[in-house]
């Protein structure tokens, strides 16, 4: 257990029957009275965001989440396909947990998936993955004063805006936070 006081960014709790993430925190002294402590969960199995107001002296029950490395290997049907790369055991997740993250994920991409016990609660990808352009207009100089972009679609099926001067079957690296193009590959 902890005081709500301990609360900070990323803290992981439990209440109210779901596993719970804090999101904002601050610590609100009144003039008369005790002090309150004002948040900002975001659930971590519905995504939904909620905001709370507990007294200084409550406390909530910490949870221990653990990160796992695991492996991208293929779809099947609507469903995802992930190894775990300690014990090589197959876990199927499903698209509502996988989320935006599909978009850059490619076969054997290794991503950081956070368990509570068996049960997955968020995937992270790395940070850049260098993906290949599958199809883009050919780049036209024009009448730009600084560099023009134009849309290309990924081999993921995503679509980023890259400049002008990048060419079809051309791999890029992109930023997985964004989405958007950093530089060629």
């Amino acid at each position: 257990m902890i005081s709500v006081t301990e609360l900070r960014n990323g803290t992981k709790v439990e209440m109210d029957g779901g596993l719970w993430e804090c999101l904002d925190y601050s610590h609100l002294k009144m003039g008369r009275g005790g002090a309150k402590v004002v948040t900002k969960f975001r659930n971590m199995e519905t995504g939904s965001i909620v905001d709370r107001t507990f007294n200084s002296g409550e406390k909530l029950q910490d949870i221990y989440v653990e990160g796992k490395t695991m492996q991208y290997l293929y779809k099947d049907g609507d469903d995802f396909m992930f190894m775990d790369m300690d014990t090589f055991e197959q876990v199927t997740l499903p698209p509502s947990l996988v989320g935006d993250a599909a978009k850059f994920m490619k076969e054997n991409t290794e991503v950081e998936v956070a368990m509570y016990g068996e049960k997955a609660l968020t995937i992270t990808l790395p940070n850049q993955v260098i993906l290949k352009i599958v199809e883009t207009d050919p780049g036209v100089r024009g009448d730009t004063v600084s560099g023009g972009t134009k849309p290309a679609k990924l081999e993921t099926g995503a679509t980023v805006q890259v400049p002008l001067f990048v060419e079809q079957d051309t791999s890029v690296k992109v930023d997985t936070r964004t989405g958007q193009y950093l530089s060629r590959a």
